[in-house]
């Protein structure tokens, strides 16, 4: 059997490469985040830091972990969770600095979550500007006397991620 591939061929064959490349990237972006939906209507994205952390008696290591979360039920409500193993001496609401694709430092408040393992902000806003970065860095005080935590995120797959989450949540992207 002789298979001939004339220019056409060759060119639709190269398309075709680039076309199934194009989608194996497409879904390896997706592959670093864990979705969820849970039975409170809550529907999540989560992708663990790049760097690591050393908790507070310095045996461990950890990731923390940035969800962006969607409310179906009702009135559909975007939130950002930073998720930690080490908790932080705050108790209502924490300073927390935020700065995308390096570009300036903005310090923001966010909610202090259960046992202080959760730093929580609401409202559309936080997403739509991640939308189109590339990192997201954060960086917050475990205490007074207690040092800073930080983690860098790679946010490669967040558009993807957000449109999937809005459509579990039957709304429209922020």
């Amino acid at each position: 059997m002789k298979l001939f591939v004339g220019t056409g061929g060759v060119v639709a064959t190269a398309f075709l490469l680039a076309s199934v490349c194009g989608i194996a990237q497409a879904n390896s972006a997706l592959d670093n985040w864990r979705f969820d939906t849970g039975n409170d209507g809550l529907v999540t994205a989560s992708l663990h830091a790049t760097n690591k952390l050393i908790t507070g008696g310095g045996a461990l290591r950890y990731s923390p972990v940035l969800t962006i979360a969607c409310r179906a039920n009702g009135e559909p409500r975007w939130s950002e969770r930073l998720q930690l193993n080490d908790a932080v001496s705050a108790s209502r609401t924490i300073t927390v600095s935020v700065t995308v694709d390096k570009a300036g430092k903005v310090n923001e408040s966010w909610s202090v979550g259960t046992r202080g393992r959760t730093l929580v902000r609401d409202g559309a806003d936080g997403i739509r500007r991640l939308v189109s970065a590339k990192r997201l860095q954060l960086s917050w005080r475990f205490g007074l006397l207690s040092g800073r935590g930080e983690a860098d995120f790679d946010l490669a797959g967040f558009s993807e991620a957000l449109g999937q989450i809005a459509g579990a949540c039957n709304t429209e992207l922020p």
